[in-house]
């Protein structure tokens, strides 16, 4: 039996706060493919969920607060949405590496409609996103994420504020450490698309009379898709691997 039924609603709501705002910004969840309802629904069940094993965390805090319960149910939606910028942010490091992927190939078709998002995006860009958000999901990442939640009640207490410089060096090593990961994903295709132009430029040197540029160009883009070919699988093992090092780096 519930002794005190409004401490626990309060309890519940300031749990929802934190993981809603969470699956609002998370990869794949927050997807324009994914109907709101869903993602309110399963915001809800992961809340009562996890609220017995958060209990002696968040009803203390909560109880009697009063006026000061806005305050804390809107610092602990910023918490929430820092926790899931930081997987956000991986998931959009390999989107642009995809756009520099088939820029660096001469990959330059018209855009089509985005997979995930209601945006235009080209097929190569759509085809890599998709592709290791699949593989996160098949990984089980959400698991990580939630895990990242239930943690974070011990890094940033309920009711304990909002720090404001802590949540920019997690956003900043967050960024560094998916640079880093992108940079090696991208690499073979960057030098690639620089050796090649480098060595077109070379040969137009040689014969300028020959328009060079509009000769190479299916040669680049298949060299590009075979290179692709023989390292997506790599790209994506590396791709998974380097998940839970940004998340523990956030």
């Amino acid at each position: 039996m519930i002794t005190d039924p409004e401490g626990t609603v309060l309890a519940l709501f300031a749990a929802f706060c934190r993981i809603g705002a969470c699956v609002m910004v998370m990869p794949g969840f927050s997807s324009a493919r994914v109907a709101a309802q869903i993602r309110l629904f399963t915001a809800l069940a992961i809340s009562m969920a996890m609220l017995p094993m958060l209990w002696n965390d968040i009803y203390p805090q909560v109880s009697g607060k009063g006026a000061t319960y806005i305050q804390l149910a809107a610092v602990e939606m910023v918490v929430g949405g820092v926790i899931g910028l930081v997987a956000r942010f991986y998931v959009l490091g390999l989107q642009f590496t995809g756009t520099v992927i088939t820029m660096m190939i001469g990959f330059n078709a018209p855009p089509a409609q985005d997979v995930l998002e209601d945006s235009a995006e080209n097929q190569m860009t759509n085809l890599i996103s998709f592709g290791g958000l699949m593989v996160l999901f098949m990984l089980d990442f959400h698991h990580i994420i939630f895990d990242a939640i239930f943690d974070s009640y011990r890094v940033m207490p309920i009711g304990h504020g909002f720090d404001p410089q802590g949540v920019l060096i997690t956003l900043t090593n967050s960024l560094e450490t998916t640079f880093m990961i992108m940079l090696r994903l991208a690499s073979p295709f960057v030098i690639y698309g620089l050796l090649f132009n480098i060595a077109l430029g070379m040969v137009n040197k040689l014969a300028p009379q020959i328009p060079l540029y509009f000769i190479s160009t299916p040669y680049i883009i298949i060299g590009g898709i075979f290179l692709f070919y023989l390292s997506a699988v790599a790209m994506l093992k590396l791709f998974a691997q380097g998940f839970a090092m940004v998340m523990q780096a956030g």
